[in-house]
């Protein structure tokens, strides 16, 4: 039991960490991009890289944290002006090779060493520590020294911690997850996302309760910095609630399906495809921000494969749906993180990398079978899937 708590642990680790909220702000914005507008941009990687240098140059430079929040926005704005102007008249593939090609560009000029200045920046390969830049974000921090768990009523005080206890929790949050599949495959509308989003509560209660996890207050991934970006993800799922359910959300949706019958309305549709870049874009820029906060600003750390795992997440939890990007940045995340621990418990023969690099081949085999039978993903709906490329 105690490898099965270990494993618990390591999932939930994930679960609330703050690279996952990130993660799923990144995937918030795509949604916008890919979901709603039918913008196939393969280059979100981009915005999460220029928000995140915006971001660090400025306070390693002495500018104050919200002016620096400000740079690091007008940055991916203005690559979003950039890189739209001349693209979003392409379709399909064409607009895909040009956004993942923008992307690299991004990434190559960050390693670049051949400017001194340049490298004076960026830090070329090696990136920007996160003790540089970390200071004047963890100063606001409320929280105070010392750890804490995240419910001090756990699986220990009930029957003394009893190996029963464990198993039945383990059974009761399969139980949700299985809830939440046969939910999004049954319902629709409304009440499939309530039914959803109970179920992901409950089952989120039951794992906190299986697998109590400690950590810092105002540490390297601690409270302050979890608790900071899971607020940023429920304001940003609200705002593209708001935004998808008014007018504008509805003429996105019409450009999707045939962007020539919205232009015939006398709708200009080159201008609202830029607004969804845009907004989309800023959205990528603040997960960015927010991935390097534990971290480093490393340019490889957020290339092609990051803007691969955000499609990930989003097929997984469904494109085109309010909460489909946080649910499928959760299940991601979670699943990787129970492969890796499952396989450094209970297969013989395999270190770190190893087990990491078969947690990639499990997850990709799994969208494979995801695409193949349901492609609209657990929150989706088939009627969204229409797009004109």
């Amino acid at each position: 039991m105690d490898t099965i708590q270990s494993i618990l642990n390591s999932m939930l680790r994930e679960l609330v960490s703050p690279q996952t909220a990130a993660v799923a702000i990144a995937v918030i914005g795509l949604n916008i991009h890919f979901g709603f507008t039918g913008l196939l941009n393969m280059g979100q990687s981009a915005f999460m890289l220029l928000g995140a240098y915006g971001f660090a140059v400025s306070i390693t430079h002495g500018l104050p944290l919200v002016v620096a929040v400000l740079i690091g926005l007008g940055a991916a704005f203005l690559f979003a002006l950039v890189l739209g102007v001349p693209t979003l008249k392409l379709r399909g593939d064409y607009l895909a090779i040009v956004t993942i090609s923008a992307a690299e560009i991004i990434r190559y000029v960050g390693r670049s060493v051949g400017y001194e200045w340049l490298f004076d920046l960026t830090g070329g390969a090696q990136g920007i520590p996160g003790s540089q830049y970390r200071g004047p974000f963890t100063d606001l921090s409320p929280f105070g020294n010392g750890n804490t768990t995240i419910m001090a009523f756990n699986y220990h005080d009930v029957a003394g911690g009893a190996a029963w206890v464990t198993i039945l929790g383990l059974i009761l949050v399969i139980g949700c997850v299985a809830g939440i599949v046969l939910a999004g495959r049954r319902l629709t509308g409304l009440s499939r996302n309530a039914a959803v989003a109970g179920l992901s509560i409950l089952g989120l209660a039951l794992a906190l309760f299986l697998a109590p996890v400690t950590g810092q207050n105002t540490g390297v991934r601690g409270w302050w910095f979890t608790a900071v970006a899971w607020v940023l993800v429920a304001l940003g799922t609200y705002v593209v609630y708001r935004l998808v359910t008014s007018p504008w959300g509805r003429t996105l949706k019409g450009i999707r399906e045939d962007e020539d019958a919205i232009r015939s309305l006398g709708k200009n549709v080159f201008a609202i495809k830029m607004q969804a870049l845009i907004i989309g874009g800023l959205f990528g820029a603040v997960g960015g921000m927010l991935y390097v906060l534990p971290a480093t600003v490393q340019p490889d750390s957020m290339g092609r494969s990051l803007t691969f795992f955000c499609y990930t997440a989003l097929l997984l939890g469904g494109a085109a749906s309010i909460f489909g990007p946080v649910l499928g940045a959760f299940l991601f995340f979670v699943a990787r993180a129970f492969i890796i621990a499952a396989s450094n418990a209970y297969v013989p023969g395999m270190n770190t990398q190893e087990t990491s690099q078969f947690a990639y081949i499990v997850v990709g085999a799994g969208l494979m079978l995801l695409v193949i039978f349901r492609p609209q993903g657990i929150l989706g709906n088939k009627r969204e899937l229409r797009f004109n490329v």
